[in-house]
């Protein structure tokens, strides 16, 4: 017999793409996709059960299915379409989440646990360090939103581990993914005809394309190969940085910098009126940045991400079509008000 595998949030588009994907595994005999609603994508040939992780009922779907490995990608910074708010997203990414864990402590066929995470743990802050590290401890810890989200929920999958040494358990703290399909704050926010900006800072930002992803998850789930450790805990970003200025350019989409408190009022009016989701999480992340170090993703996962940060940004570029101005034009005149408004924060971080 092959392995069980259980993949949550499979309505999302990641989701759906996982699972699809997860089946071509010679050593994957039987997939089961979760989510509290049913998808709009097909699934191959696995079995969805309709099921929500935030009710114990998840624990008899790990029971009566001999599930063996459960890769938990329910975790996200916005509603599915325009279900439910920011309430049940949260409900979804920490109660959901100790449900889950509490059906996987009680399952003793579970061997294996893989936890789509984010670098959101870590925050964005002016005194952070230019280059955070799995074990970088946050010079400042996310006071609320999708950030504080993944700190509770990877302290739930720590205290996990210790409960069930047996399980080998995984955890890839994701940049922001983009590509063709992309439903993120990140995405809405680029997708934005004209790009709100803090004045005097250009932050530095890291890419994980969609494929990559799938890719990253695929690897965290199977056995390790030769050399490799796929147990603990992994950054996965794409090689390099851009600038967000950088990111305008390729966009062809002017940028309108504004002072912080403006910016803080925009990203309120932007949400009031379901346009994006401009938290307050992504308005520091949009003026400190946030830059990973993925040595461990290489050297000890063996993962080498096909696309790079601007290679993935380049691809969803294109899915995004043309912005108000040619690239070119928007290049010279970013550059000539970067001469007059020197940038301050993500350049020296």
């Amino acid at each position: 017999m092959g392995k069980v595998v259980l993949v949550t949030g499979v309505a999302r588009q990641l989701g759906g793409r996982f699972v699809r994907r997860i089946q071509r595994d010679p050593d994957v005999d039987r997939v089961i996709g979760v989510d509290a609603v049913a998808p709009e994508h097909h699934l191959g040939g696995a079995e969805f059960l309709k099921a929500d992780i935030r009710h114990p009922a998840i624990a008899r779907v790990l029971a009566e299915t001999g599930v063996d490995t459960v890769i938990h990608m329910d975790i996200n910074g916005t509603p599915l379409g325009k279900r439910g708010g920011r309430t049940s997203v949260k409900e979804t990414n920490v109660i959901g989440t100790m449900q889950l864990l509490g059906a996987c402590q009680k399952a003793p066929n579970v061997q294996r646990l893989v936890i789509k995470s984010s670098t959101s743990v870590y925050g964005s802050a002016p005194r952070d360090p230019a280059v955070f590290t799995e074990t970088t401890t946050p010079k400042s810890l996310p006071s609320g939103g999708f950030a504080k989200d993944v700190v509770e929920v990877e302290g739930y999958v720590r205290g996990f581990a210790r409960r069930r040494p047996d399980v080998a358990v995984c955890v890839l703290r994701f940049a922001n993914i983009l590509g063709p399909c992309a439903d993120s704050p990140l995405a809405e926010y680029f997708s934005l005809p004209v790009l709100p900006t803090v004045l005097g800072y250009d932050p530095r930002l890291q890419f994980v394309h969609e494929d990559d992803a799938i890719e990253v998850l695929r690897i965290a789930a199977a056995a390790p190969r030769r050399g490799t450790l796929n147990s603990g805990t992994f950054n996965i970003a794409g090689d390099g940085v851009l600038l967000l200025s950088q990111t305008s350019r390729r966009l062809g989409r002017p940028t309108l910098p504004l002072f912080l408190p403006t910016v803080t009022w925009a990203g309120t009016a932007l949400r009031s009126i379901g346009i994006t989701d401009f938290s307050p999480e992504q308005i520091r992340l949009l003026t400190h940045g946030r830059v990973v170090e993925t040595t461990q993703m290489r050297e000890t996962l063996g993962f080498h991400p096909k696309f790079t940060t601007a290679e993935t940004f380049a691809e969803f570029a294109r899915s995004r079509g043309p912005g108000l101005l040619p690239p070119e034009s928007l290049a010279r005149t970013v550059d000539r008000l970067a001469g007059v408004l020197p940038a301050r924060g993500g350049l020296t971080q």
